[in-house]
């Protein structure tokens, strides 16, 4: 992309559109398809949860969304991100931030470098790189924007610690860090509070609930209600790769609902806009 359509994407993408427009979008994964007729607009800045059991399509969505697989080439079908169908990929990287292992940008340091540093793994997001290999050109203010991006996760004390001696819930601060190195309009999240104790799901959504008061828009996948915050207001259920509802939290969240999503009977507990299941 050329400086001057990189900059018409930058307009595209900071105006008011719409962050996602999917219309009659069919997704297949090998020879199975896996989404089906999926219509879905989410407004930019829009809070959203997205509900199913697992093997419903949910991250198969998202990956949709991220332009990592593309649906099937059929009349009438349209995928649109910021208001535009094409897009460079490293160029819409800018845009939003996603929180999901494998997926675009998310990469976090294995076994080869577990000895980066929280700052580094956050800098290195700016790359969709799992640590700043010597090849990698770092400005001043990529790593200003990399502290920006701790201090408003609240994990400046992760700079300099070694990410491979970093608990569970600190590596999930550090991945979104990397994703807001970017100062995205929009945050994709994907099973968020998975593999988190009790203490760690608590501060996780105690910050996401910081970033959504903040501006930041949500897109969260989950299948635990305990994770959708109180200040999403819209919910999407999903099974069988189909979209089977999709509106206000109040109509969508009962334990009606939910038992026949999930086929098993769910009783649901409230605690000040909070939710559980049992």
């Amino acid at each position: 992309m050329n400086g001057e359509a990189s900059s018409q994407a930058a307009a595209t993408a900071g105006s008011g559109a719409e962050f996602l427009e999917l219309r009659r979008v069919d997704v297949a994964r090998g020879e199975r398809v896996v989404l089906h007729n999926v219509n879905l607009t989410i407004r930019a800045g829009e809070h959203v949860a997205i509900l199913g059991p697992n093997g419903c399509g949910k991250s198969t969505l998202i990956l949709a969304m991220t332009c990592q697989i593309y649906p099937i080439v059929r009349p009438g079908m349209t995928v649109r991100i910021f208001g535009r169908e094409r897009w460079d990929l490293a160029e819409l990287r800018r845009h939003f931030g996603v929180v999901a292992a494998g997926l675009m940008g998310a990469e976090m340091p294995g076994k080869r470098t577990a000895v980066t540093t929280g700052l580094d793994a956050v800098t290195a997001g700016f790359f969709s790189a799992s640590t700043l290999w010597p090849n990698l050109y770092v400005t001043e203010e990529m790593r200003a924007r990399a502290w920006e991006a701790l201090e408003r996760m609240e994990a400046t004390r992760l700079a300099g610690q070694l990410v491979g001696a970093m608990s569970a819930g600190e590596r999930r601060r550090i991945l979104i860090a990397r994703a807001l190195v970017h100062r995205p309009r929009q945050l994709l999240l994907d099973e968020p509070s998975n593999e988190l104790d009790l203490a760690a799901q608590r501060e996780l959504r105690e910050t996401l609930r910081r970033l959504t008061r903040e501006g930041t828009g949500l897109v969260l996948v989950t299948h635990h209600l305990g994770d959708i915050l109180p200040e999403i207001e819209r919910i999407i259920l999903m099974r069988g790769g189909r979209i089977v509802g999709d509106g206000p939290r109040e109509e969508l969240l009962t334990e009606a609902r939910l038992s026949s999503l999930f086929h098993t009977p769910v009783r649901i507990g409230r605690d000040d806009g909070w939710l559980h299941s049992w």
